[in-house]
């Protein structure tokens, strides 16, 4: 079974010439423009997500994310290219009392054309556009405000998000360690012709632990995760609308002055392929990694576990194939519906049965005029 279920994906790779999932659905940017200038507006954004992991394996636990997050801001934009915003992050978690979580929200954002430079709340998670491996979805969820700097470029061949998180600040006899993020991804449009894109994409995700102000006695991390790799996308008419492959070389580094991991260094190859109908899309995903670790990345690829009964655990070499279902779709104006079915099969277990994850995400986003300046 698992020699068939890899040759699929082998020879859905030949055939294909949407592989990371799209999360554009997901995304909310505001930007300053000239028919806003003097405006104040309320903007709302409601993420209502229903994730479940039905996993039995060494690496990751088996659980149930399931609530909703709602950020209402209050946005002012003094001319075309600037806005300042502040407002408030709140989760609620189905089946808890309370609110699970709150963060003020405070952004200036200034945009030339394609360029933006914020500061204060970024533009974060699922808008690095980084792949699973690196950056785990589900930071959306658990993770979802970062504060820093970022600089994002947005044009018709080229995407670039550069920024730094800073994730915890400490003061002067802290009993825990200062923690920093700090990355970019991109992504390089080389050809673009009738219906035909290719791309390079790059990212690189640098986690720091450590500083010189706290009592901890653990030694100070650093640990790097790059991915390199290239996009071929074909857009079409008809009944399948769109075919695409991305692939990627995946690499891991621990640069700390004294090693901690298991493994100080790894690589993995990731490759996806995709076929993409009005009745949603279709996408393998081979994972076979060396030794590889991330901080952010989906726990599912590690080689060590984070499972809760097997803690440590590590393997030296994982293969997984991902088969994925997802459904797309605006259902009413400013009303985004994405659905996922996504089995994971261990290539390397052989009494390992299929797990499967499946999420249900609502999106509502919309902005609204409270004031205009004369």
């Amino acid at each position: 079974m698992k020699k068939l279920l890899l040759s699929l994906i082998i020879i859905l790779q030949y055939l294909l010439v949407n592989a990371q999932l799209q999360n554009d659905s997901l995304e909310y940017r505001i930007k300053p423009d000239t028919s806003r200038t003097g405006n104040l507006e309320l903007s709302l954004y409601n993420f209502n997500f229903l994730r479940n992991y039905e996993y039995f394996n060494k690496f990751q636990d088996g659980y149930t994310l399931f609530g909703s997050q709602l950020e209402p801001r209050l946005v002012y934009y003094p001319n075309s290219k600037l806005l300042v915003s502040a407002g408030i992050h709140v989760r609620k978690d189905f089946g808890k009392d309370g609110i699970n979580k709150t963060y003020p929200l405070f952004t200036i954002k200034y945009q030339n054309k394609n360029t933006a430079f914020i500061t204060g709340v970024l533009e974060s998670n699922i808008h690095h556009r980084f792949i699973e491996p690196v950056f785990d979805i589900e930071r959306k969820i658990n993770a979802p405000i970062e504060y820093g700097t970022q600089v994002v470029i947005n044009k018709k061949n080229l995407f670039l998000d550069a920024f730094v998180n800073w994730n915890r600040m400490i003061d002067r006899y802290s009993p825990v360690q200062e923690q920093i993020f700090a990355g970019a991804s991109a992504d390089f449009g080389i050809y673009s012709k009738e219906g035909f894109k290719f791309s390079l994409p790059i990212q690189f995700l640098v986690f720091h632990q450590g500083g010189q102000i706290d009592t901890d006695p653990n030694p100070l991390r650093t640990i790097a995760n790059t991915a390199l790799g290239f996009k071929a996308q074909l857009d079409r008419k008809g009944f399948v609308r769109q075919l695409k492959t991305e692939n990627y070389f995946v690499t891991y580094a621990e640069f700390s002055p004294t090693k901690t991991a298991i493994f100080q260094d790894g690589r993995g190859l990731f490759i996806n392929a995709s076929l993409a109908t009005k009745y949603g899309s279709l996408t393998s995903s081979y994972w076979e990694g060396n030794q590889y670790i991330s901080v952010t990345g989906m726990p599912i690829y590690q080689s060590v576990s984070q499972q809760i009964d097997n803690p440590g655990y590590s393997e030296d070499v994982r293969k997984l194939l991902i088969l994925r279902y997802t459904y797309q779709r605006q259902l009413v104006a400013n009303l985004y519906l994405d659905f996922r079915v996504e089995p994971v099969f261990d290539l390397k277990s052989a009494g390992q049965k299929m797990d499967f994850s499946h999420s249900l995400f609502l999106v509502y986003k919309q902005d609204f005029k409270l004031f205009k300046r004369k």
